[in-house]
This record gives structure tokens, sequence and C-alpha cells, in this order.
């Protein structure tokens, strides 16, 4: 089994790439959603994030409100913090059940936005880095996500640098132009992902 990190700065194009993975055969460990699964009505993981937090973080169905905790945690460094340590323990016991479910012989990609601000990159063989111009993260964000311009540049400005991701890169896709070529790269990294799975299982 070869276990991938893959991570990319918001709008670099991170999760069309791990689409275009999942086409070409990767087991996608997308952390995001699993994020998500873990809250949801009926889970461990919402009662305690209930506890931690209270009612008023619940829709009225039940449901986890995500924009009102979000801005009850963005606010509070330490309410955040008390956040991930619910959450994140619960990602990474579901993780590791999807990646052992992989089979021996797997391209494992664990999609995980935030792995240069975690240091995670250790937990993975090695780590494929998304990246994209700040000018073109930018329009990204504003053109196709319907942020302002101010909104789009406070996110990127509270993930890692380009730089910072760059260093803990193995592989570099970058993707800054058409679909096209952002799809003949992928399919380069494919080859060379599964050549090295080939070899690692032989």
């Amino acid at each position: 089994m070869l276990k991938v990190g893959l991570t990319g700065g918001i709008g670099a194009g991170k999760s069309e790439v791990s689409r275009l993975l999942a086409a070409y055969g990767a087991v996608v460990v997308d952390a995001d959603r699993i994020a998500r699964e873990v809250v949801e009505p009926g889970t461990p993981g919402l009662a305690a994030v209930v506890e931690a937090f209270g009612t008023e973080i619940l829709t009225p169905d039940g449901t986890l409100d995500r924009p009102r905790l979000a801005s009850i945690v963005f606010a509070d460094p330490e309410r955040l913090r008390a956040l991930n340590e619910i959450v994140h323990p619960l990602v990474g016991h579901r993780s590791a059940e999807l990646e052992r479910a992989a089979g021996p012989d797997a391209v494992v990609v664990h999609d995980v936005p935030l792995l240069t601000e975690n240091g995670l990159a250790p937990l993975y063989d090695l780590v494929i880095v998304v990246d994209a111009d700040p000018s073109t993260q930018l329009d990204r964000l504003v053109r196709l996500r319907g942020m302002t311009e101010d909104e789009a540049r406070a996110r990127m400005a509270a993930q890692s640098t380009r730089e910072q991701r760059r260093a803990i890169a193995d592989l570099v896709i970058e993707n800054d132009g058409p679909r096209e070529a952002l799809e003949r790269r992928v399919r380069e990294v494919w080859d060379e992902l599964s050549a090295r799975a080939a070899k690692r299982s032989g």
C-alpha cells in the first residue's frame, strides 16, 4: 500500500485533483467529508460537540448548525482547539478504517486541507501539493465560489503560505492553466504513484 497525503491552498484545485485520482483508481479518504459524517445526528461525535458547546449549535431538526458553530470557534482559539480535540480523533479513526479496507497494493490518497498547518506530512509515504498562484486562487474564490475579495483574502491568509506547503511536497501539481493541462499532469502523477505502489507490494 502507498499512503499519499494530498493538500493545497483554498482555490488551488485540490478537490479536482482528488476526483481525477479517484477516477484513475486511487482510494480517496476525504478528511472534510469524514469530519461531516462523524457529527451527523445520532453519532457520539455530535453528542460530544453538543456537550461542549450547548444545544444552541443545533438546528431545529437536530443537525449541526455549521455556520453558528463556525462563528463561535473561529472567534476563539480555545473553543476551536476544543472542537478539534473532539473531531480530529474521530476523523483519524475512521480514516484508518477506510485505509485498512483498501487492500495491500492500493494507492490510498488522504485528501487533507490542513495537512501543512497540522504537521501531518510524516504520516504519509509521500505528499502531493496542488499549487496555484495566489492571484489564480483569489480569482477562483471570487468568481466560482461567490466570495467577496476580502473574504477570499482572509481565508487564504488563515492557511499556511505557498512556500510552507511547497516545502513539504514530494510532488507538486501546478494548476494555473486549463483543465486539459491539469488532467495531463495528474495522469503523470498517477502513473508514478502506481509504479511506487507496485514496487512496495512486490
